[in-house]
């Protein structure tokens, strides 16, 4: 038998190949917005042919061609019948409400190969909000079943086999943590957040889509955990930002762990590009001043 290393070769340029490999010929972005603009230029390196989905995709998918764009919204089935077959799946919005999930889900088998799913971290339960610093979560961790959209999460995983990412706080090129501290948007607060920049992410997304587990879950961060008061100090000192505001906020929020998803990451031979944030932000900052 002979062993080919997908991930080591262009198969966007030899679509024959695709079908000796079984693979899906097609990916399917599923709501196109701020992350999937970085998950496509990367995703033609593998699939002959990616779609992306809006409700209103003329309107809002207009840096695509228009034969890639799908109009797509889980609120109207006359519009499900434009998601193409044998196709791999990347769900990019919630995953709510719960009925129309299942009715949709429904639609697919045995129609698509691989789905992978965005989550959150929110998703875990917060636990005792008073432990300084809080314990690590990891994916054994509780999660909140009474949220509409961690329900269906679950039931794409459970049900259909969905590789779900729980995804930390998204930043990047046009998301700046330092204009959410401009902004007053976030503040001096003992609590912990954690990022993920939206290149890494990108790159996570087409791994789980090649080589996550079927019904699994992954957390997708950098993998440290800060506290808003120690990154608004760092950028008052570096940068001369002043946080606007104070929080007094009793939640010491959650500490994510993500050895597993660093292992699907070694197993493609991959690692995180950005954790250090402070020179992702100092790149950030240097971008904006040169625009």
């Amino acid at each position: 038998m002979i062993s080919i290393d997908t991930a080591s070769i262009s198969l966007a340029h030899y679509p024959f190949m695709w079908s000796l490999l079984g693979l899906a010929t097609s990916l399917v972005i599923l709501g196109s917005g701020y992350t999937a603009r970085f998950v496509l230029p990367l995703a033609e390196r593998l699939y002959p042919r990616i779609l992306a989905t809006s409700r209103e995709p003329d309107r809002h998918l207009s840096h695509i061609q228009p034969d890639q764009r799908i109009q797509f919204d889980l609120t109207r089935q006359d519009t499900w019948k434009n998601i193409p077959t044998d196709a791999d799946l990347l769900w990019c919005f919630p995953a709510t409400p719960l009925d129309l999930v299942r009715q949709f889900a429904a639609t697919l088998e045995p129609r698509s190969r691989r789905l992978v799913v965005l989550g959150s971290t929110s998703s875990y339960r917060t636990g005792d909000m008073e432990t300084d610093p809080p314990s690590w979560t990891d994916e054994t961790a509780p999660i909140d079943l009474s949220k509409s959209r961690v329900q269906g999460e679950e039931y794409l995983r459970e049900k259909h086999g969905a590789v779900v990412l729980r995804v930390a706080g998204i930043y990047g090129s046009g998301r700046n943590p330092l204009d959410w501290i401009k902004q007053g948007r976030v503040g001096l607060s003992r609590k912990y957040v954690n990022l993920i920049h939206v290149e890494d992410l990108a790159e996570i997304c087409l791994t789980a889509l090649q080589r996550g587990l079927s019904g699994e879950a992954y957390n997708v961060s950098d993998g440290t955990p800060r506290t808003w008061k120690d990154i608004c100090r760092m950028a008052q000192d570096r940068w001369g930002i002043q946080p606007s505001v104070e929080i007094d906020d009793a939640s010491t929020g959650k500490r994510i762990v993500n050895g597993k998803l660093l292992s699907l990451l070694s197993s493609a031979q991959k690692s995180l590009a950005h954790v250090d944030l402070y020179r992702s932000l100092e790149q950030l900052h240097s971008e904006k001043a040169t625009t």
